[in-house]
């Protein structure tokens, strides 16, 4: 497949109203499944919404059977691959910032977020383990919000062939604008230093809880180029193409495409 047709989803997800975030994502599915997408990427703990601080030990949950049936059924009935995100508490009761990837074989992975910010260290676990996907002919690695900000991660999922790196953000705080022009910053650099692409979105709205979050979705090209971006603060459905022949022209181009010619020789990876 050289074309992927894939959905970014901004979503206003109200924290601790999982049924309500639930009917909200599987609508979101059925209306970009319509228009095409082979995937579809949900912000960061769009089921369960979230927060940094305590309560969050209240609206976490665990990755339930009915769940992975919900998703995993559509995910083979509409031949997608949907990455959906949630704050996990596990059996020993840590809570990770959690991003599931359901596929068509019905199969299901998880990605724990890495690098938990500041504020998110007294109540999360990180995650210990840089993981690659595969679906539908792309690979790809996840990185949720605070993620993006360190280069070694990116660099470690692109020596792995990754094709795209998605990047769910719950990021509150300022106006789309704000949001965007903070984004490029760094975002931009790791799509161009590691010739992949970068897509990533952003909750939206009054969470309820305190949290106001500016929509936004943007996707570069693996030149670093920005291919799309919406700072629409409204709830929508975001569809970009992911070219597999874009990929490998940069990659293959002498001057544009930098990875194979690091000096292994004097760093530890």
């Amino acid at each position: 497949m050289k074309t992927i047709k894939t959905a970014l989803i901004v979503q206003n997800c109200i924290a601790g109203n999982f049924e309500k975030n639930l009917e909200s994502t599987l609508i979101f599915i059925t209306k970009a499944g319509q228009k095409g997408a082979k995937f579809i990427i949900f912000p960061e703990m769009n089921l369960t919404g979230y927060v940094s601080g305590s309560y969050i030990k209240s609206i976490s949950r665990p990755i339930t059977k009915d769940m992975v049936s919900i998703f995993s059924n559509l995910a083979k009935n509409l031949s997608l691959t949907i990455l959906v995100g949630m704050a996990e508490k596990t059996p020993r009761q840590n809570i990770y910032a959690s991003h599931l990837v359901f596929k068509p074989d019905k199969s299901y992975e998880i990605y724990r977020k890495i690098h938990t910010a500041p504020f998110e260290k007294k109540y999360f676990t990180p995650g210990s383990k840089i993981n690659i996907f595969k679906s539908q002919g792309l690979k790809f690695g996840i990185q949720l919000c605070y993620d993006a900000h360190f280069p070694e991660l990116s660099l470690a999922m692109a020596l792995k062939g990754i094709d795209v790196i998605f990047m769910p953000h719950a990021s509150p705080r300022g106006t789309s604008q704000e949001k965007y022009d903070s984004w490029i910053r760094h975002l931009r650099a790791r799509a161009f230093d590691n010739g992949i692409y970068i897509a990533a979105c952003n909750q939206t709205g009054d969470n309820t809880k305190g949290l106001f979050f500016p929509g936004i979705s943007i996707f570069i090209g693996p030149d670093g180029n920005v291919l799309y971006n919406s700072l629409d603060e409204t709830q929508g459905i975001h569809i970009i193409n992911i070219e597999k022949t874009i990929l490998n022209k940069i990659r293959s181009h002498k001057m544009k495409y930098f990875l194979p010619h690091r000096r292994c020789d004097l760093f530890n990876f």
